[in-house]
């Protein structure tokens, strides 16, 4: 698997414009219906994944996709655990994070450097830091593939899912991957 190149060297994508438009008047109804199987099945594979938050289970993290318009709020409460799909992000959160999707995605992955992204401003964290940090270890030690659990959903044709979806990653990425190998950040 490739890495990226260092964050502040190169811009990573942005989904088009049009993209976002086109989503902007969608209802997020089965977005979030999406996410709850998601969450689900994510937990169900990983089981210990909000255990891993120590002390700061139970928070409540933002994730805005910069370029897409809805936002995402995770509530790490391993007793009811939630991933919710929300037009704008409510005020009481313990912590939010902010960057492009690709960005995002290739974070959860362990593809790029935060730190990197955080000094080249392409990553914006608010709030408890400490319980972001905790929740990027939880994720790193899971070892998340996320074309693999997106394409768990598909049921029967997750094969061809994880194939196609590996394909559009890895379209997006292209741009900057480098073409020596990197190794990985975490």
């Amino acid at each position: 698997m490739n890495s990226l190149q260092d964050a502040s060297s190169t811009s990573l994508p942005l989904l088009p414009p049009l993209l976002g438009q086109i989503l902007r008047p969608l209802p997020l109804l089965p977005l979030q219906i999406a996410l709850g199987a998601f969450l689900r099945g994510l937990l169900r594979r990983h089981p210990h994944l909000l255990d891993r938050l120590g002390s700061h289970r139970g928070k409540r993290f933002g994730i805005k996709p910069t370029d897409l318009p809805f936002a995402f709020v995770i509530q790490a409460d391993p007793q009811r655990p939630q991933l919710a799909a929300v037009r704008e992000l409510p005020t009481d959160l313990d912590a939010s994070i902010s960057a492009s999707i690709v960005s995002l995605l290739a974070l959860v992955e362990g593809r790029l450097d935060g730190d990197a992204l955080m000094f080249s401003r392409q990553l914006v964290i608010e709030g408890d830091i400490e319980a972001v940090l905790a929740l990027r270890n939880a994720i790193d030690d899971a070892g998340l593939d996320l074309v693999g659990e997106i394409a768990a959903l598909s049921g029967p044709l997750s094969v061809p899912a994880q194939r196609l979806l590996a394909a559009a990653r890895d379209a997006l990425l292209k741009s900057t991957t480098n073409e020596s190998g990197m190794r990985r950040w975490s």
